[in-house]
């Protein structure tokens, strides 16, 4: 085999986000863009030469062609073998469970996750280390400071592997095979779940109706839900993976599964209804006249989480990104387990699991998940939802209503404000921040006392390792909360994100309009930060 050693020159904006690099696929298509990207991951690693790197990606537009060249660099750098999805295909949880099965060095998971596809659309490619997980900061940093003086990167001169053959190819010295992509993660989702339970409930008549936005969980529901649980053909709508994602947007909320939530909502519709996001690692969970926010269905499943076989023996703890409401914070204390508050980003989950300190994560934004991966899992969220369902015998409807005559309500809603112009967004964030000292004991109308407001900062129980600067808290008395935080997850311009959230006690009402609910926060935030009028923006983009 012989190496080959390309010169090139540094792009200035190759520093990774939360979820890895993401920007347009013009940007992607640039000379030397991806080489110089995947070159910098492989230069800040260590004590790869012969192991095993997994490699796949949502089957966005872009997808096949850095596959190869991720292959071919893998090879140059000395890995000894790598396993693809075929056709280039790997959900992220299932990318994570095939590192952690196959015992991998680690992998390159491509996905823009939720955004949008197509020639014109975004891109994403993100490193994940060998526990299955998203690569920690240390590793990120380090990724972000070689792309900036990269002069070379290693490649070999090879056809294209054939993508769409399972089996053993070779590139060079490396052995490359390429594997049924659903096989190992439906086999794992076998071993948490009761699967003769799910059966039954389908004989008996339950019906429900699975959106997989023509993006990656198509393939993987139809096998466990069609094939393996008996799910009438025709459940999984939309499930054959597209480049563009058939010219939708593959985020599982209200806006683009309107109209699985109006179906939902009327008297003829199915009982259960359900949807998953570009690579698969997000969901969205609608009953018959209930739609489930995120930050409740992560409090209800952990609640509910014994009644599957995989967790029949209780959880260790819960974690929740800081944004995300506090409902679970209600069930771990009920439980009498860990819980913890951490930054926004998969990755700051993993210490905690690795570490056996929790058994259940979720942020607001769809993502929910536990130990049997080391990312947020769409496909999983739904199958335990289908077991709670199976053993409670009860409607979504009534399992919510019954959690919340326990626990409370927490009302809760999300405003984004997307590609906003990043310096207008900077200093409106960086002048709320200055506003910070002077809030606490100040009183805003009747109820709203602040209590705190801070910058949070995560210090890592594990590894002692600490993230500042990770969102605006503004907190009160009565447990009601504003935070403003920049997302990392974009590619034009900023999203500024807006999580507005007030409690409801165990027997309070419970049947509020979430917007009407939290109206005296909404205009609080307002008169706070400004955004309207520094951004021009009317409403937000999107609210969820």
């Amino acid at each position: 085999m012989t190496i080959q050693t390309i010169k090139t020159t540094p792009y200035d904006d190759q520093k990774p986000g939360t979820s890895g690099l993401r920007k347009r696929v013009t940007v992607y298509a640039q000379p030397n863009y991806v080489e110089n990207y995947i070159q910098s991951i492989f230069d800040s690693l260590d004590g790869f030469a012969g192991e095993t790197l997994v490699i796949g990606g949502d089957g966005r537009y872009y997808n096949d062609v850095v596959i190869q060249k991720a292959i071919r660099i893998a090879a140059a750098n000395g890995f000894g073998r790598v396993l693809v999805g075929q056709g280039g295909l790997l959900s992220t949880p299932a990318a994570s469970h095939v590192i952690r099965h196959h015992k991998a060095f680690g992998g390159l998971v491509l996905s823009a996750s939720h955004n949008p596809g197509g020639p014109d659309g975004d891109f994403g490619l993100k490193y994940n280390i060998g526990n299955g997980g998203p690569a920690p900061e240390k590793i990120t940093d380090a990724v972000f400071a070689r792309s900036k003086v990269i002069d070379s990167y290693k490649t070999v001169d090879t056809p294209d592997i054939a993508l769409g053959q399972i089996g053993t190819q070779h590139v060079g010295d490396m052995v490359v095979e390429v594997i049924d992509p659903v096989a190992d993660y439906a086999a794992l989702m076998a071993t948490l779940f009761d699967f003769d339970a799910i059966r039954a409930l389908f004989a008996g008549g339950f019906r429900m109706t699975f959106d997989a936005m023509n993006a990656i969980t198509g393939p993987y529901a139809h096998v466990l839900l069609e094939d393996t649980l008996g799910a009438p053909k025709g459940t999984v709508v939309n499930g054959t993976p597209s480049p563009d994602f058939g010219g939708g947007h593959p985020d599982p909320n209200l806006v683009y599964c309107k109209d699985m939530h109006d179906l939902l909502m009327t008297a003829d519709g199915p009982d259960f209804g359900a949807a998953s996001d570009g690579d698969g690692d997000r969901n969205l969970i609608i009953g018959k006249n209930r739609f489930v926010t995120p930050s409740d269905s992560l409090a209800l499943l952990a609640a509910n989480a014994s009644l599957a076989p995989g967790y029949a023996g209780g959880i260790a703890g819960i974690a929740r990104s800081m944004p995300t409401s506090a409902a679970a914070d209600r069930v771990a204390e009920k439980l009498g387990i860990e819980m913890h508050e951490t930054p926004t980003g998969w990755k700051f989950f993993g210490n905690l699991l690795d570490a056996g300190r929790v058994t259940i994560c979720g942020e607001e934004s769809a993502g929910t998940g536990s130990n049997h991966v080391r990312e947020k899992d769409g496909l999983w969220a739904v199958l335990l939802w289908l077991n709670i369902l199976a053993v409670r015998k009860q409607s979504v409807d009534q399992i919510v209503r019954e959690h919340w005559a326990t626990y409370g309500r927490n009302y809760y809603t999300r405003h984004d404000y997307e590609e906003v112009d990043a310096a207008i967004a900077g200093k409106l964030v960086d002048d709320l921040r200055a506003q910070l000292p002077a809030l606490p004991g100040k009183s805003f109308g009747e109820d709203l006392q602040v209590a705190y407001a801070d910058d949070f900062t995560y210090l890592d129980p594990i590894d002692g390792s600490t993230s500042a600067k990770q969102g605006i808290r503004i907190g009160f008395t009565d447990g009601s909360r504003i935070v403003v935080r920049l997302s990392g997850t974009g590619t034009v311009g900023a999203t500024l994100r807006v999580y507005l959230e007030r409690y409801e006690a165990a027997d309070g009402r419970h049947d509020l309009d979430t917007q009407l609910a939290l109206e005296p926060l909404i205009a609080l935030a307002e008169e706070l930060s400004g955004i309207k009028k520094r951004t021009g923006r009317e409403a937000p983009s999107v609210i969820t």
